[in-house]
């Protein structure tokens, strides 16, 4: 395999060969990151893999696995434009967006066939995936553990049209072949889900890796975490896996793209709305309250629907503040220091 063809291999595409420099190229070598830690960025290259130091100019904040950077004797310069990235908002009460993986292809979101299913929890998923602009698969693991699996299979399917839904045996030795569409040669997917779900397994399935599993728990389905940073891991069929944490806060952020893609359904309905700004409560003339009294619409998903606008709003405005208080602080601390520095 020539160096053009493990690139390739790796994800590179004439997206990113574009965004090379002419004193660049010849000089430099593409890289893609498949780990990140405090002060040192691993990578695969056309020879091998790597650990760079990043330049004084480069924050490994500023780095998500999947990313392609450039790198020069073992300094990684700059992190190429990406041409898909998945983000959401940090857990807890920091006021930041946090990074999950870059240069997706498709999102595999795990859920099980037992008391963790929640569709709540799924949209969310859903709509990192659409604002992200990359495929989304729900996947269903324990199906061998559940009396009706398919029960569980017509419940994802309901919550977007056209989505694609697999239940599956994350330990049978037919998970590749059920996955392939999705996870070809040079293609790159995430994983996504909470702890207790599987994910673990099924990526071990999907690598032949042999990661530790963890028992979920018996009174509520839930388990505890097993993968504890971001890798990114071939897969047997040639693509490229990037496992995730479970989630156990998910909130989004910059998301109204994703969202209204998620409930396009809504949208349209409220477009009969007799007021544009028709809150869809007591107001009179409001086509969603009227879908939801025929049964053509279930209140629990207006509900979630109007709960993940509130949120994005929010979300997105305060990071947005908090940038803004940034960018004023910096300008003010380098006029004082401008202003010390001798004549």
């Amino acid at each position: 395999m020539n160096s053009n063809e493990r690139l390739a291999e790796l994800g590179w595409n004439p997206d990113f060969l574009r965004q090379l420099e002419l004193d660049e190229i010849g000089v430099t070598n593409p890289a893609r990151v498949s780990g990140i830690h405090r002060n040192r960025i691993d990578v695969l290259t056309m020879d091998g893999p790597l650990a760079l130091i990043p330049a004084s100019d480069l924050s490994t904040g500023a780095v998500a696995v999947g990313d392609w950077l450039l790198e020069r004797n073992g300094i990684a310069l700059r992190v190429l434009d990406r041409r898909t990235e998945l983000a959401r908002k940090a857990a807890g009460s920091t006021v930041a967006r946090q990074l999950i993986a870059a240069n997706l292809d498709a999102a595999l979101i795990v859920s099980s066939c037992n008391a963790d299913f929640n569709v709540g929890r799924l949209e969310r998923y859903l709509v990192l995936a659409a604002s992200a602009g990359i495929e989304p698969i729900i996947v269903l693991t324990k199906a061998d553990t559940c009396a009706d699996p398919s029960i569980y299979v017509e419940k994802a399917r309901a919550m977007q049209r056209g989505l694609a839904v697999v239940a599956l045996n994350a330990h049978a030795d037919d998970v590749p072949a059920a996955l392939s569409l999705w996870c070809r040669k040079g293609q790159t997917v995430v994983l996504l889900g909470s702890s207790g779900v599987g994910k673990t397994t099924l990526s071990n399935a999907l690598t032949g890796g042999s990661a530790a599993v963890q028992d979920i728990r018996a009174d509520d389905s839930k388990g505890r975490h097993t993968t504890t940073a971001r890798s990114l891991v071939q897969m047997a069929t040639g693509g490229w896996l990037i496992d995730t944490p479970g989630v156990r806060e998910l909130q989004v952020t910059d998301a109204a793209d994703g969202i209204e893609t998620l409930y396009d359904d809504l949208t349209e309905i409220a477009k009969g709305c007799r007021f544009s700004d028709c809150q869809h409560g007591a107001e009179p003339g409001c086509a969603v309250k009227v879908a939801i009294a025929a049964g053509g619409l279930d209140d629990g998903r207006l509900a979630r629907w109007q709960k993940l606008k509130r949120e994005d709003r929010f979300n997105t405005q305060t990071i947005h503040e908090a940038h803004l208080r940034n960018r004023t602080f910096g300008r003010m601390h380098r006029k004082i220091t401008d202003k010390r520095k001798p004549k």
